[in-house]
């Protein structure tokens, strides 16, 4: 998946525990959970304001675009670099 979600990032640099913030923003822990490992399949623009609030971040802080290498197949992961032993 091209899109990387860095929440667990903004959670280290502001020394917050995940159910800390899923308390100030008012999910469940679970649903931040689910949201930090990857594994939603959509964001309410709702729930992002109040994660940017919480965090005092951007959403470009909690998200970024890893675009895949040329000539990759959507989907498709980059092969794994191998070294001589």
């Amino acid at each position: 998946m091209p899109l990387v979600i860095n929440v667990d990032v903004m959670l280290a640099r502001r020394k917050m525990r995940l159910n800390e913030l899923a308390e100030r923003v008012g999910i469940t822990p679970q649903n931040l959970s689910v949201l930090k490992t990857g594994r939603a399949r959509a964001v309410r623009f709702s729930t992002l304001e109040r994660l940017c609030e919480a965090l005092d971040c951007q959403p470009g802080d909690l998200f970024a675009f890893d675009k895949p290498a040329a000539g990759s197949p959507p989907g498709e992961k980059e092969p794994e670099a191998v070294t001589a032993t």
